[in-house]
């Protein structure tokens, strides 16, 4: 029978991470301090640090729709779909 003794320090190893672990970008401040939600909108507004309102700037909206159709007049599944979108 082998017996195993456990060393009593274990092997210092480096971890593997930290060889790919890169230096932080430059950080920015950013122009609002807070964000809550306008109850009537159900949009973020931000806030400065003197609790101005922050424009944030706009954003495209998007919409798309699916339909599905039956290709097949036996009583086996034979679907398909269509897709379409828009981006504005």
């Amino acid at each position: 029978m082998t017996t195993y003794t456990a060393p009593s320090q274990p092997e210092k190893v480096r971890p593997w991470g930290l060889r790919r672990l890169g230096p932080y970008p430059t950080t920015a401040e950013m122009p609002f301090t807070t964000v809550t939600i306008d109850p009537d909108t159900q949009t973020g507004v931000f806030r400065d640090r003197d609790d101005l309102v922050v424009e944030m700037g706009k954003h495209g909206t998007s919409s798309a729709t699916s339909t599905s159709t039956v290709t097949n007049l036996d009583s086996r599944n034979d679907t398909g779909s269509d897709q379409d979108s828009q981006q504005d």
